[in-house]
């Protein structure tokens, strides 16, 4: 019989919650039993983790696997909790070594498993990330292609990994050749991985308007006074351009507000890491046949 305890982030909305994964092994007929009100998309993580962990050559044998999502009354969303899962099963089957029980809960993973292994980014590491420094829980570990957008969380020990065998072997757990070479295959082309950088257009600017002196000064009014602003005509007139151009003579938002819209586009997964927190205060823009429900979300 044996017990492994992992940690890992669900997101509800923009909040984190820390979640305990529990995992217990023990003799009896083969299955994986999944509790802790998870969603369709964790229920589906037992197969994932199944031909990750077999691509690693973890056989499941005569084992029957439990596995805890704790707290049980909070709702589970998302693949991130992928690694997790998977390191609490195989510590709980005694495939780590003897020092791997305290650093696998101290830690929180968040990443989503290929069948090969492999550990990909999900939505929504910024505020995942916050959360569990939030928490108290420095060290974190996320896929290769997540580690900029983790290292944006002050005080955050972010250390990113390509493939679940690296966490093994760093456990004191063993692989076979064949695979110890294909995971430090993968590992390498992780890191030679050129980062991928979105086209970064600048915002477009009120010093670019000719004219239309009475609404810039508008504009102006409003932005140094943090009034509201009514823009009224017919088509054609310039409404559009001018409240595009609003955000340029806007301050720079406050911390908090902008890990707070950074956070937004990451769970969107619109965020590029590249670029650093949004500062630029955003801009949205309804149709005007859109529902209040659909305006305030």
């Amino acid at each position: 019989m044996g017990l492994a305890r992992t940690l890992a982030v669900t997101l509800t909305g923009l909040t984190g919650h820390i979640v305990d994964v529990e995992a217990h092994a023990t003799q009896g007929l083969p299955g994986f039993t999944l509790v802790g009100l998870p969603d369709a998309a964790v229920r589906e993580s037992r197969e994932r983790v199944r031909a990750a962990l077999s691509t690693c050559g973890v056989t499941w044998g005569e084992q029957r696997l439990t596995v805890n999502l704790s707290p049980a009354d909070l709702r589970k969303t998302g693949t991130g909790l992928d690694l997790a899962l998977a390191l609490a099963v195989l510590g709980a089957r005694g495939r780590l070594g003897r020092s791997a029980a305290g650093a696998l809960g101290r830690t929180v993973y968040i990443g989503e498993l290929g069948l090969d292994g492999s550990v990909h980014s999900v939505r929504g590491i910024l505020p995942s990330v916050q959360a569990a420094v939030a928490a108290g829980v420095g060290e974190i570990v996320v896929g290769q292609e997540a580690a900029a957008e983790a290292e944006l969380v002050p005080d955050a020990r972010v250390s990113a990994i390509s493939h679940i065998g690296q966490l093994v072997e760093r456990y004191g757990g063993r692989l076979s050749e064949g695979v110890a070479a294909a995971v430090e295959q993968i590992s390498e082309a992780g890191r030679d991985a050129p980062a991928v950088l979105a086209r970064d257009d600048e915002p477009p600017d009120l010093a670019d308007v000719v004219g239309q002196a009475e609404a810039r000064q508008a504009l102006e009014v409003a932005a140094a006074g943090g009034h509201h602003l009514i823009m009224v005509g017919p088509p054609g007139t310039g409404k559009t351009m001018l409240a595009e151009r609003l955000p340029s003579i806007l301050p720079p938002l406050e911390q908090s507000d902008a890990v707070t819209v950074t956070s937004i586009h990451s769970v969107a997964g619109t965020f590029n890491p590249a670029h650093g927190l949004i500062t630029r205060p955003p801009l949205r823009a309804p149709h005007h046949t859109a529902t209040r429900a659909a305006v305030v979300g």
